[in-house]
């Protein structure tokens, strides 16, 4: 059945052949095969067969790109922006093609969409400004005659290991710098996603081809865990790029370190967002709105937990409520959707699971949490945001469930508000709505959020590539798309030159 606001769902059919539609528009040769299927979560049904990566490919993929990447790392650096360059030019002429594909696939809103697509070729116009800009550093000398240096070279083969729900945005954070760096890149992406795959490998050929840039320079490995491994634990391969569980990070992190490689993870989140009494609601509304139910709950940034001072929780919660059930839930393409499907069957049974632990718990639902459209497509997975009021954070709120479930609880004073906020693993992203700035400096200060992003009066979704993305605690540490994240894609080296006649050693040092 569907509700009101809810849009009708595309046949299979329509979907698989808008989708042949977008990968033939960017010359994409589908790999056919049995061993796997794209499928898309609007109808819970396969759109093609395909076969994976065999562990032989993988290993000749890895070898194929270290061998490109001795070439690659002595090409200027502005050179290398070349490629990333036109890279972008296609992504603008492909857009709606590749955000076809990512809705298909991924169950993104059409705005969503082609705001991933948008964020590639945002990063791209970055890494192409990068590409002049990779300074070293002069360091005053203690010795005469001596100048000391710091310069940067490319890193290695950067495998990126990356998860469904920004199938295409993560890869090129990645892609689009290490490229520039010097680097070469295999990427294993989520066999949830292998057509957005194709094509964004396919894009990067044609660009590689465009410009005279090795096509080695990327490969990219089809299949389950079993491909990703061999990026894991291959030594050719000098950085792990990896996004996704904590549980994976725990598994990827490891087993990257015994070999002595670096490893770059951007693991699980359980975002907060503190509601001040000063707050303007009609912004923190909407901030809260789509930081909770955007992308049907399925971002890493996704608002979890609400923290609400307790002399406007009734009057925050109620216009909350009203909004919850006025979101239109259905066809991604529907221009009026503002919630499409999760991923699978098996994540609404998660969600569902948390949302009957926290009330077991003495939690209350506000809002949502009824599955629809279940005649439409009984194979897909569509449900309605969830809002419960808990009394304390117990452990199914302390747990991330990759799903639209906001759980909110009570302060009185922003010392107890920040000490809920922290009491988590995780450390994403975060915000606070207030506009009293002392309560602003004070989250956003030492004491404060304890997050690798800290936002005042905006939700805690919605990050700009100029900055640089990631967290702390069990989100794994790493760093991605702007600021300085170029550093982790490459190798430092301290350079002493003495241009004097004498040899002069450190702290005055006597010998011979």
């Amino acid at each position: 059945m569907t509700t009101a606001g809810a849009s009708a769902l595309p046949s299979t059919d329509d979907l698989r052949a808008r989708a042949r539609t977008s990968i033939d528009r960017i010359g994409v040769a589908l790999p056919g095969g049995d061993d796997f299927a794209a499928r898309t979560p609007l109808t819970g049904e396969d759109l093609f067969g395909l076969r994976a990566t065999t562990a032989d490919e993988a290993d000749e993929a890895i070898a194929a790109s270290h061998a490109a990447f001795l070439g690659w790392r002595t090409t200027p650096a502005p050179r290398r922006g070349e490629l990333v360059r036109r890279l972008g030019e296609l992504l603008r002429t492909h857009k709606g093609d590749l955000a076809d594909l990512v809705t298909i696939e991924a169950g993104k809103i059409r705005s969503e969409a082609l705001g991933e697509v948008q964020e590639m070729i945002d990063i791209c116009d970055f890494a192409v400004g990068l590409s002049r800009q990779l300074y070293g550093r002069t360091i005053a000398s203690e010795r005469p005659g001596h100048r000391l240096a710091e310069t940067w070279h490319p890193l290695g083969v950067v495998g990126v290991i990356s998860a469904f729900n920004f199938p295409a945005a993560v890869w090129s954070w990645n892609t689009a710098v290490a490229l520039v760096c010097g680097d070469t890149v295999v990427w294993k992406p989520s066999e949830l996603t292998p057509l957005v795959s194709l094509a964004c490998d396919r894009l990067l050929a044609r660009a590689a081809e465009d410009v005279g840039a090795p096509r080695d320079v990327h490969r990219l490995l089809l299949g389950d865990r079993a491909v990703g491994e061999r990026l894991v634990d291959d030594p050719r391969v000098a950085l792990v790029s990896a996004t996704g569980s904590t549980r994976m990070g725990r598994e990827v992190g490891p087993r990257v370190a015994a070999r002595f490689g670096r490893s770059l993870l951007e693991l699980g989140g359980n975002n907060a967002a503190v509601v001040a009494p000063s707050a303007d609601l009609d912004l923190a509304v909407q901030g809260i709105v789509f930081a909770a139910a955007g992308t049907a709950g399925q971002r890493c940034t996704t608002l979890r937990r609400l923290i609400v001072h307790r002399d406007i929780a009734d009057t925050l919660l109620a216009r909350l409520t009203a909004a919850y059930q006025k979101l239109p839930i259905g066809d991604p393409f529907d221009e009026t959707t503002l919630v499409g499907p999760l991923i699978s069957p098996a994540a609404l049974d998660a969600m569902q699971d948390a949302v009957a632990r926290a009330q077991a718990a003495g939690g209350k639902v506000l809002a949502g949490g009824n599955r629809r459209l279940a005649d439409a497509a009984p194979g897909a997975a569509y449900a309605e945001p969830v809002i419960v009021r808990v009394d304390e954070q117990s452990d199914v709120v302390r747990t991330e469930t990759f799903a639209p479930v906001l759980y909110v609880l009570t302060y009185d004073t922003l010392d107890e508000a920040i000490a809920l906020h922290n009491d988590v693993p995780q450390g994403l992203s975060s915000s606070i709505f207030t506009r009293d700035q002392q309560e602003a400096e004070r989250f956003l200060s030492a004491e404060g959020s304890d997050c690798g992003i800290a936002n005042v009066n905006i939700g805690t979704s919605g990050a700009e590539i100029g900055g640089a993305f990631g967290g702390e605690k069990e989100t794994g540490g790493g760093r991605e798309s702007g600021s300085d994240a170029w550093r982790a894609y490459m190798r430092r080296a301290t350079n002493t030159i003495n241009y004097s006649s004498h040899l002069a050693l450190a702290q005055n040092v006597s010998f011979l």
